[in-house]
């Protein structure tokens, strides 16, 4: 009886976090990307950031993690949905409070947002690759995803506005870390390319506002795309 209340209690608590990482948005001031006023080097828009439309991935997100939370309070609780929880939670936690914090210490919140990606990663691969795959892999995996490239994103404009390296030479290393973690990590879980989906959904929001501005990140960014989906397509057919 213990035993069953502890792990009701734990899936409860991941459907609590998620609540409250779904909410954070409606109680904190809007992001809209770091303040350049904020950075010795003014940059009006730093090229390694994608477009506006592509921040509409976190809806689905959101969406998919709830769903997720509330199937794994009312249907599952095994081994391989509490192995995630600590990491999935570590995410969740720190998403909720990374908008309060994003607005006005882009240090504090770019290092932030790696340590998030890692945990979502972490949640990511500790996941059963078969069974439940699209009720907690595939939300895990959007989310890590994006995550891997918001993190890189936060990055560079961290790394270009304090001019370590110029914009553009700043957008082709962070789309190449970003490409070389993602194939990396697709190569480990090749049957679920939920990981790959946003990587990609990101690279072409790079492209897109760049196309006019600064050609050569745009081009890097679709070459990119098109990479991480030919390694993703091999991954899965190859399985």
């Amino acid at each position: 009886m213990l035993s069953a209340r502890i792990k009701n209690m734990r899936a409860f608590i991941i459907l609590l976090a998620t609540a409250a990482f779904i909410a954070a948005p409606f109680v904190t001031p809007p992001f809209m990307g770091y303040d350049p006023g904020l950075f010795p080097v003014y940059i009006d828009r730093p090229s390694i950031q994608p477009a506006g439309y592509a921040f509409a991935i976190w809806g689905v997100i959101y969406l998919w993690l709830l769903v997720s939370a509330v199937f794994g309070l009312l249907r599952r609780d095994d081994v391989s949905w509490r192995r995630t929880a600590i990491w999935h939670f570590g995410a969740l936690t720190l998403g909720t409070i990374w908008l309060a914090i994003a607005n006005g210490y882009p240090l504090t919140a770019t290092a932030t947002i790696i340590v998030m990606a890692g945990f979502a990663l972490a949640a990511f691969l500790a996941a059963n690759p078969i069974k439940d795959r699209w009720w907690l892999q595939a939300p895990l995996g959007l989310f890590a995803g994006w995550l891997t490239a918001a993190s890189m994103v936060s990055l560079g404009v961290v790394v270009s506005g304090y001019g370590l390296l110029s914009d553009t030479t700043t957008a082709m290393a962070m789309l190449t870390a970003i490409l070389a973690a993602a194939i990396l990590v697709q190569t480990r879980r090749p049957t679920m390319p939920t990981y790959s989906a946003s990587v990609v959904w990101a690279a072409i929001g790079v492209a897109v506002v760049n196309w006019g501005p600064n050609p050569p990140v745009a081009i890097a960014a679709l070459l990119g795309a098109a990479l991480q989906t030919a390694v993703a397509a091999r991954a899965f057919f190859r399985r």
